[in-house]
């Protein structure tokens, strides 16, 4: 084995985290290498964000051909061709592979080593033939499907998000385990494609949502045919001769018969034979210990993106990444930001959330009001017949915004400007000032907003305000 020369900056992951901080790091001047044992561009390009949202795109189409005749129209849709969805899939992955190719990275001044990495020693990295020191070290290894144990399921050719978007066989019948987002995102994109979903969830729905916005969500699955098993898990799968037989733990001992088995029951970080406790870095429960600067527990190495949690979005991973640049490059005391993180279900209807929830509100114990909205009384949402969800804004009682939910057509676009104007610090009759384009779904942010002002119209106040100004309109 040769031994490299000192780098700047050794990065171990090619995700979204790992290329944003290792790009990042050789723009800023450092000598920077990027170690990955698989392709560049992770999770996000090759089993997450693009192919799933491109995915989505394609059912939502074939969901508004059939649903045509609501706006007037007669357009009929085939029997949708599972393997065309899918090699489109593809192909936007590869028009987007380019931006995260090995050469690209070269041209902008990172050494690119696909291998394996494992520690030493606190001060030294592994790599295939390669042995690497570094000032700093950044783990960027994302995190992976976690598997939960049930009978038979070594028997099966189970599915994971990893692995669905490169199936080649047409899915009849889709048994999925698990309630959260990737679960819902293509459950009910796979139903939109021809497929009969189950869904089984060993709670509800995105419970980490207040469940009466998960509930507009369970209204549209039950619209769409999607079966949704609540409260109960798989206990059993059997082989079959074309698919399996999945057997619920209900109190109807359910039997569900499918055609594929799709595991969407949460992650699990990427940190096994890495040779963590050779560099000296502590994990509890399987999880890394990070400080809020994201070192751990050995000072020369810090973490970011999926594999640093809590957050699994792509945009906290660059927002991590920038903060460890801050931290390894320039010694600035700078801190992950843990509040007011925005992130969306793409689900149809789409559900977006900012900052505390209702239940969270209430289970810390802190001094709110809630004002909602609903998507119905919009203008906008009724020409495009879209009008299934609300807004529910949560606020201390001088109106600072803590949390927003929105539920509804465009959640994800809508959510900007709560993020916007917490960032800010400004409070919920901002956006009653704000003047919004009509006819938009934007103008659901500023009826929600004034709800708070018809709140504290009471009838004494009103009366006050027409003794004093001498107006004569009904009480």
């Amino acid at each position: 084995m040769s031994r490299e020369s000192e780098y700047d900056l050794c990065v171990i992951g090619g995700g979204a985290a790992g290329l944003v901080a290792a790009a990042g790091a050789a723009a800023l001047g450092a000598k920077v290498i990027l170690v990955e044992k698989n392709k560049l561009g992770g999770d996000c390009l090759y089993t997450g964000c693009v192919p799933s949202k491109t995915l989505i795109h394609s059912a939502n189409l074939a969901h508004d051909i059939r649903m045509s005749t609501q706006a007037g129209l007669s357009a009929t849709l085939d029997q949708v061709a599972q393997e065309s969805v899918m090699q489109r899939v593809a192909d936007v992955i590869k028009i987007i592979e380019p931006n995260d190719s090995p050469e690209r990275f070269n041209a902008l001044g990172v050494e690119v080593v696909l291998s394996a990495a494992k520690f030493i020693d606190s001060k030294t990295l592994s790599a295939g033939e390669r042995i690497i020191t570094a000032r700093r070290f950044v783990l960027a290894t994302g995190t992976r499907p976690a598997i939960p144990e049930i009978v038979g399921l070594d028997t099966v050719d189970y599915l994971t998000h990893e692995t669905i978007f490169g199936i080649e066989d047409t899915i009849s019948h889709l048994i999925i385990v698990g309630g959260g987002p990737i679960a819902c995102e293509l459950g009910q994109s796979f139903s939109r494609l021809g497929a009969r979903v189950s869904i089984v969830a060993r709670s509800g729905l995105l419970t980490h949502e207040d469940e009466d916005m998960t509930s507009v969500i369970e209204q549209q699955f039950a619209l769409e045919g999607i079966e949704v098993h609540l409260g109960c898990e798989v206990a059993q799968v059997l082989k079959q001769d074309h698919g399996l037989t999945a057997q619920l733990n209900d109190a109807y001992k359910t039997t569900i018969k499918g055609s594929h088995l799709l595991i969407a029951a949460g992650r699990q970080a990427n940190i096994e034979h890495l040779g963590l406790a050779q560099a000296g870095v502590d994990i509890i429960d399987g999880q890394l210990v990070l400080d809020s600067r994201l070192r751990t527990t050995n000072r020369t190495i810090f973490a970011c993106g999926d594999v640093a949690g809590p957050y699994l979005f792509t945009h906290m991973a660059e927002h991590q990444a920038g903060v460890v640049l801050r931290n390894t490059l320039f010694h600035l005391p700078a801190k992950a930001q843990t509040k007011g993180i925005p992130w969306c279900t793409f689900t149809s209807p789409e559900l977006a959330r900012v900052g505390i929830s209702e239940q969270e509100a209430r289970a810390e114990g802190i001094q709110h009001h809630v004002y909602s909205f609903p998507f119905d009384e919009i203008d906008r949402a009724i020409t495009d017949g879209q009008t299934l969800g609300k807004a529910k804004v949560i606020t201390r009682p001088n109106g600072k915004i803590l949390g927003v939910c929105i539920v509804g057509a465009k959640a994800g676009e809508l959510i900007a400007e709560y993020a916007l104007a917490m960032s800010a610090g400004l409070k919920l009759s901002a956006l009653s000032k704000t003047i919004h384009i009509y006819p938009t779904l934007a103008q659901l942010n500023r009826r929600v907003a004034d709800q708070r002002l018809k709140a504290g119209l009471t009838p004494s106040r009103k009366k006050w305000i027409k003794r004093l100004f001498g107006l004569r309109g009904q009480d």
